[in-house]
C-alpha cells in the first residue's frame, strides 16, 4: 500500500506538470536577425508614461459634472493627439503588462513563478533597442528591462520598496516622486555635460511608471475619491513634464509621447483576470511623428463607450496591447524587438505613405523571422517524414510574398490597398504559422497524458475490486502470460524511448510518453481480476451498482459544472439536505437529520452570494462574532480586525500592536489544538476555533461567516454517518463521545469497503469543493483582495501576501480533511481504503477538466480551464501527500492494536 501510494503521487505530479509543458511554453525564440525601417524616424526621443492600474472609462469618463478628470489629456486627445482602447490579454497583472508594451509579446505565464518580477526566458525590448533608456518609478518593475539589456545604456531609477505600502496617507506620492525626479534629473543634466549629450543622442527613451494608481485602486477601490484624484494628479504631472521637455529642448518637436497603462482593474479593487474593466486601458500619442486630432466620420465600434465617455467627434483607433512596442520602435527609429508580435497601428503615425510602407514592411520581416526559426527548430526535432509542414507559408510562398511586397514598395505603389495590405497579410500569415508551430506537439503529448491518466485510473479501480471485493479467482497458474507482458511492454518502452532520441526530444517528453507503459502493464496484469469480475456479475446487487454509477456520474459533472457556475453547488447542497428523506434515517433520527437538512440548506446560501472582495464589509464579521462565538481569542481577532481597517480607512497605518497580535494568532492556530484533548469532538473544536480565529483576521464580508457554517454541517455529517453505521446494523460500531484519535486501532474492526462508501467518498469531494468555492471563485486571480491581509502587512509583497491568500483558502479545506478523518475513525474504515474511491473521483473531475481545454479558444477559456484542472490536480496531490504522511501513524497504532489483541488472547 505504501509503495502504492508513493507510486501515485509521482504520477499525479507528473500530470500536474504536464498542463505546464503543453500549454505553458515559452513563445520565445533566438537567433533572429533585428529589422528597421531604413527612413529617417520622425522622433529623436520617446517618453512612455504607464498608469499602472488605470482603466479606460475611468480616464475617458466625464465627471458627474460633465468636466473631464484629466483635462491635459483630453486637450490632447481633441487637438493634437490620437486615442483609442488598448486591449490587454489575461493574466493581467504588471509585470506580463509591462512586457507586451515595451517588448511587444505575450509573456509566458510560468513567469508566475517568480512573482511576475523575472522571466525565466531572456527577450529583447524597445529599451534594449534604443541608444539610451532612462526609466523612474516601481522597483518591482524597472529592473526586469534593465536585467534583461545589453550594455548598460539602462538607466533605472526606483524609490524604496517601502513606499508601496497600502496603507500610505497618500499613495499618489509614488507618482509625486516620479515627476519630481524626472525633473531634478534635468535640471542637473544642465550643468553636466557629459550627460546633457547623451540626451541630446537620439533614440532616446524616457519611462515614467506611475504606481499611484494602482496603489490607490487596491486599497480604496476604483470609484474612490483618492483614485479619481490621483489621475487627476497624474494629468497635471504629464502637462508640466511636456512643458519641461519642450524647454529643455528648445521646442525641437522631436519628442514623441505615449500615454497608457499596464492594465486595469475591477470595482472591487482587483486584477488578473478577463473582465472589460481589467482588460480595456487608455491609450494617447501626440509628439512628433504621430497623427493628430481626426474628426470620427462613422463609428465601426458598436460598444457604446464613444458616448459614454463623450468623444463621438475624435476619431478613435483601438490596438492591442503588444503593438505599442512596434509603434515607438516606428517613432524613434529603432529595430523592432525580435520576440515581438505586435502589428504596427498605420493611423497613429503622421508621416508619409512611403514611410509607413517601409514601416510595415519591416514589422513583416521581423514575424516572419520569428516563423523561420520556429519552423527550423520543431524541423530538427523531428523525423523528416513525420514532419508537417505549415501549408500557407512554405519556403517558396515566403519568398514570393517578400519580393513581391519589396517590388511594390519599389515601384512606388504605397497605398494601403496594395503593398501595405500585402504586408499585413504576410503577418497574419506569419502569425499563425507561430501559433502553427508552438502547438505543434501539444495533441502528441496531450494523448500521451490521457492515455497514462486513463490507465491510472483504470487501475486504482481494479486495485479496489482486489483488496475489497470477494470475488472469485480462477484456479490458473498466469506465470508465463505475465513474462510475456512483461516482455511485450518492455519492447514497448524501448520503441518509444529511441523514437523520441531520433527526434531529439527534450527529457520531459520521455516522462509523459513513457508512463503509460507501465501503468498499462499494470493494468494488464489485473486481469485475473477483470475476468473474476465478470463471472461474479450474476451474483451482484447490478440495479444498485448501475443506480450508484449513475448517481456518481451526476455527482462528478455537477461538480464540474459548479467550477464555472458557483449557483450549481447551491442546487447540490439542496439535494444533499434531502438525502435523510430519501435514505429513511429521518423517521430513526429526526434530530439529527434535521440538523443535517438545515445546515445544508443555511451552507447553500454562500454560493449564491457574491464573490468575497468585491463589497467589503466588516459589519458581517461582527456579526458573526455576536451570534456565534464569546471566547476571548476570537473576540480579540474581531477587534484587531475593525481596529484595522478603521485605522486604514483614516490613513494612520497599520497599528504595530494589531499586526503582531495577528502574527502571533497565526503562529498558535498550529500549536493549541496539538494541546487540547484527543477526543474526537474536543479536538475538533479546538481546531476550528483556531482556524476561525486566523480566518477572521483575513475576512473582509460575509466569508466570516462560512467556516461555522461549514463547521455545523460537517459535526451533522459525522452524526448521521454514525446513525447510517446504526441502521445497517454495524456490530463493530464505536460511541462518538468515547471515540479517541490517540488509541490504537484493532486491525480486527477494520471492515472493507462498501457501496455506501463510494456516497461517502463523493460528499468528501463535493465538500471540498464547498470549501474552495462557496466564498469565491478561486480559479480567477481577480477574486483575491489584498484587503484581507492588511492585518499581517500593508507593504506588498506578492509572496507573502499570496501565501496568507491560500492559507484562507485552505482553512475551509482542513475543516473539512479532519472531519473526514473523523468519519473514517468512527465507521472503523481504513483511511486509505476510504480514500482510493476518493482519488477515483477526482481523476475523473481532472481528466475532464483535460478534455475541455481547447487549443482554439480564447486564452481565457483556455486559461480557465487549465485553471481549473490545476485546482483538481493540486487537491489530489494533497491529498496524497496527506495519506502518505499518515500512512506511518495509522501502521503504528494497527501494529500495536493487533499485538495487544495477540496479547489478550
Amino acid at each position: 500500500m505504501m509503495i502504492f501510494f508513493i507510486v501515485g503521487l509521482i504520477v499525479h505530479v507528473v500530470f500536474f506538470l504536464s498542463i505546464f509543458d503543453i500549454y505553458f511554453t515559452s513563445p520565445l525564440v533566438h537567433g533572429m536577425t533585428p529589422q528597421h525601417v531604413p527612413l529617417a524616424p520622425p522622433a529623436k526621443r520617446l517618453v512612455l508614461f504607464v498608469a499602472d492600474g488605470l482603466r479606460a472609462d475611468s480616464l475617458f469618463k466625464p465627471d458627474d459634472n460633465g468636466t473631464g478628470r484629466a483635462p491635459y489629456l483630453r486637450s490632447v486627445i481633441e487637438e493634437s493627439g490620437t486615442w483609442g482602447v488598448s486591449h490587454t490579454r489575461v493574466p493581467t497583472e504588471s509585470r506580463p503588462g509591462h512586457v507586451a508594451l515595451i517588448a511587444g509579446f505575450y509573456e509566458d505565464v510560468s513567469a508566475v513563478a517568480k512573482g511576475w518580477k523575472e522571466n525565466p526566458v531572456e527577450f529583447d525590448s524597445v529599451f534594449n533597442e534604443s541608444r539610451h533608456t532612462w526609466c523612474w518609478g516601481s522597483p518591482d518593475i524597472l529592473p526586469m528591462f534593465a536585467k534583461g539589456a545589453t550594455g548598460d545604456h539602462v538607466h533605472t531609477y526606483t524609490y524604496p520598496p517601502e513606499r508601496e505600502d497600502f496603507a500610505s496617507t497618500d499613495a499618489s506620492r509614488l507618482d509625486t516622486w516620479v515627476f519630481d525626479e524626472v525633473k531634478d534629473f534635468l535640471n542637473v543634466a544642465k550643468s553636466n555635460e557629459t550627460l546633457l549629450n547623451m540626451l541630446h543622442e537620439e533614440q532616446n527613451v524616457f519611462f515614467l511608471h506611475l504606481l499611484g494608481i494602482d496603489t490607490n485602486g487596491h486599497a480604496h477601490r476604483p470609484m474612490s475619491k483618492e483614485y479619481l484624484e490621483n489621475i487627476g494628479l497624474v494629468d497635471s504631472g504629464v502637462a508640466e513634464f511636456v512643458s519641461v521637455m519642450d524647454d529643455f529642448y528648445g521646442h525641437d518637436g522631436k519628442t514623441a509621447y505615449i500615454f497608457t497603462s499596464d492594465h486595469g482593474m475591477t470595482n472591487w479593487g482587483s486584477h488578473g483576470a478577463g473582465h472589460p474593466s481589467e482588460t480595456l486601458t487608455p491609450l494617447v500619442a501626440w509628439g512628433a511623428g504621430v497623427q493628430t486630432a481626426q474628426r470620427e466620420g462613422s463609428h465601426k465600434y458598436d460598444d457604446n463607450y464613444l458616448k459614454e465617455w463623450g468623444l463621438e467627434t475624435s476619431m478613435r483607433v483601438d490596438v492591442n496591447q503588444a503593438d505599442i512596442a512596434p509603434l515607438m520602435s516606428s517613432l524613434i527609429g529603432v529595430p523592432f524587438p525580435v520576440n515581438s508580435v505586435g502589428v504596427l497601428p498605420l493611423n497613429y503615425l503622421n508621416n508619409s505613405q512611403h514611410f509607413k510602407a517601409e514601416s510595415i514592411y519591416a514589422n513583416a520581416i521581423q514575424i516572419l523571422e520569428q516563423f523561420r526559426v520556429k519552423m527550423a527548430q520543431k524541423k530538427e526535432t523531428t523525423i523528416s517524414f513525420l514532419f508537417t509542414p505549415y501549408q500557407p507559408l512554405s519556403d517558396s510562398k515566403q519568398m514570393d510574398f517578400m519580393r513581391n511586397a519589396r517590388n511594390l514598395i519599389q515601384k512606388g505603389q504605397f497605398d494601403e490597398a496594395v503593398s501595405i495590405r500585402y504586408c499585413e497579410d504576410l503577418i497574419v500569415q506569419a502569425m499563425e504559422g507561430l501559433s502553427y508551430y508552438h502547438t505543434y506537439d501539444r495533441l502528441f503529448l496531450g494523448s500521451s497524458v490521457v492515455l497514462g491518466f486513463i490507465g491510472w485510473t483504470s487501475y486504482v479501480v481494479l486495485f479496489i475490486l482486489k483488496t475489497h471485493a470477494s470475488l472469485r479467482k480462477p484456479p490458473t497458474n498466469m506465470h508465463m502470460v505475465k513474462r510475456s507482458l512483461g516482455q511485450m511492454f518492455l519492447c514497448i518502452g524501448l520503441l518509444v524511448a529511441l523514437f523520441l532520441m531520433v527526434q531529439s526530444s527534450p527529457w520531459t517528453y520521455y516522462i509523459y510518453c513513457l508512463l503509460p507503459v507501465p501503468v498499462w502493464f499494470s493494468v494488464m496484469r489485473e486481469f485475473e481480476t477483470l475476468a473474476s469480475l465478470v463471472r461474479s456479475v450474476p451474483s451482484l446487487p447490478l440495479s444498485k451498482c448501475f443506480g450508484y454509477f449513475l448517481l456518481v456520474t451526476f455527482g462528478i459533472e455537477l461538480l464540474v459544472v459548479s467550477f464555472f457556475y458557483r449557483a450549481m453547488l447551491t442546487l447540490g447542497l439542496v439535494v444533499l439536505a434531502l438525502w435523510p428523506m430519501v435514505s429513511g434515517l429521518y423517521t430513526k433520527a429526526k434530530v439529527r437529520s434535521l440538523s443535517w437538512m438545515l445546515s445544508c440548506l443555511f451552507l447553500a446560501v454562500f454560493p449564491l452570494l457574491p464573490v468575497v472582495g468585491r463589497e467589503p464589509d466588516v459589519n458581517y464579521v461582527i456579526l458573526f462574532v455576536c451570534i456565534c462565538f464569546q471566547m476571548m481569542q476570537v473576540v480579540l481577532c474581531a477587534y484587531i480586525l475593525t481596529s484595522t481597517h478603521s485605522s486604514l480607512q483614516l490613513k494612520q497605518g497599520l497599528p504595530l500592536f494589531n499586526q503582531l497580535v495577528s502574527w502571533l494568532t497565526l503562529v498558535s492556530s498550529f500549536l493549541i489544538p496539538l494541546l487540547s484533548s484527543t477526543r474526537l469532538f474536543r479536538r475538533l473544536l479546538s481546531i476550528l476555533m483556531s482556524l476561525v480565529c486566523v480566518y477572521l483576521l483575513l475576512s473582509t464580508g460575509y466569508e466570516a461567516l462560512f467556516p461555522p457554517v461549514l463547521s455545523w454541517l460537517m459535526f451533522a455529517w459525522i452524526n448521521i454517518e454514525q446513525e447510517t453505521m446504526n441502521t445497517q446494523g454495524s456490530s463493530n460500531r464505536t460511541e462518538l463521545s468515547s471515540t479517541d484519535f490517540a488509541e490504537n486501532i484493532d486491525i480486527t474492526k477494520i471492515r472493507q469497503l462498501r457501496l455506501d462508501d463510494i456516497r461517502r467518498s463523493y460528499f468528501f469531494v463535493f465538500f471540498i469543493i464547498i470549501a474552495f468555492f462557496g466564498c469565491g471563485n478561486i480559479a480567477s486571480i481577480n477574486s483575491f483582495d489584498p484587503a484581507s491581509v492588511y492585518c499581517f502587512l500593508t507593504v506588498f509583497n506578492p509572496f507573502i501576501m499570496g501565501g496568507m491568500l491560500m492559507w484562507k483558502v485552505l482553512i475551509p479545506f482542513v475543516i473539512v480533511m479532519c472531519t473526514f478523518e473523523s468519519i473514517q475513525v468512527s465507521t472503523q474504515l481504513s483511511s486509505r481504503s476510504l480514500f482510493l474511491v476518493v482519488l477515483v473521483i477526482s481523476d475523473l473531475m481532472a481528466l475532464h477538466f483535460f478534455f475541455l481545454v481547447k487549443d482554439h479558444g480564447s486564452w481565457l477559456d483556455i486559461g480557465t480551464s487549465i485553471s481549473h484542472y490545476v485546482i483538481v490536480m493540486s487537491m489530489t496531490i494533497f491529498l496524497m501527500l496527506l495519506s502518505v504522511m499518515t500512512h506511518f501513524l495509522t501502521s503504528k497504532r494497527i501494529l500495536i492494536g493487533r499485538k495487544r489483541k495477540m496479547h489478550f488472547r
